[in-house]
């Protein structure tokens, strides 16, 4: 019986067109290399766009279950954020007023980068560029909101180290998470001014490549989908 040809384990090529592929870990390798399987027809800065999504992601992940792990094995009493996070407005204390418009303010982001990406592959430049700023501003303002609720805490006492209100844990799982994604936020507006003067100028005009905006849009959408998730896990909580 004819058996099928295989290609030489030693070669450190990619496997000729048609041909089977290397037997295990090299073949592996070989795919990888050579962008035929893993990453085919994918971009390069959309794939490492990607990547570096995913390692940003375990991150945030090593840092929500800390936070986890400590609301559920800790003894001291944990701040209501109901009452820690409340504003007094007309001389009624509101509870979570602030961070529910911080919420809307990221999400509607997400809708103007949406639309940004799309008015970038009709090529139409002014309207790309005003949606990309619309976006940054929008992020500036959820950063100068965070900005105001840290200053709050601080001058009410709340530090890394220590907090008056409760367990001292509250500070620093506050700080450290909050902190973490608001300098992605700060990042991305930056990221996302660039990117818009250089669809203004006409540099991916030139090109008629404006995957640029694409994966600048993956980058925000991750930045306000791990804030939902901070959302539940840090107020609602």
């Amino acid at each position: 019986m004819a058996s099928h040809p295989q290609a030489p384990v030693g070669s450190g090529s990619s496997n000729p067109p048609g041909s089977l592929p290397a037997p295990g870990w090299e073949g592996i390798a070989s795919d990888w290399s050579s962008d035929r399987e893993a990453f085919k027809q994918v971009p390069w800065g959309k794939a490492m766009m990607w990547i570096f999504l995913l390692s940003d992601t375990f991150v945030f992940t090593c840092f929500l279950t800390g936070y986890m792990s400590v609301r559920m094995t800790i003894t001291d009493l944990w701040p209501n954020p109901s009452e820690v996070f409340a504003l007094t407005i007309g001389g009624k204390e509101i509870p979570l007023i602030l961070i529910a418009i911080m919420t809307f303010v990221l999400i509607s982001s997400s809708g103007t980068m949406a639309m940004a990406v799309n008015y970038a592959y009709r090529r139409d430049r002014a309207k790309t560029t005003a949606l990309m700023l619309a976006t940054a501003a929008l992020g500036v303002t959820f950063v100068g909101m965070q900005a105001f609720e840290w200053s709050k805490l601080i001058s009410e006492g709340v530090r890394p180290w220590g907090n008056p209100m409760g367990a001292a844990q509250f500070g620093a799982s506050f700080f450290m998470i909050t902190g973490f994604h608001g300098l992605h936020v700060s990042i991305g507006a930056i990221y996302l001014s660039i990117v818009a003067m250089k669809v203004w100028r006409g540099d991916y005009e030139r090109s008629g490549n404006y995957q640029n905006v694409e994966i600048a849009g993956l980058y925000w959408h991750f930045v306000d989908l791990v804030w939902v998730f901070i959302f539940a896990f840090f107020y609602l909580w």
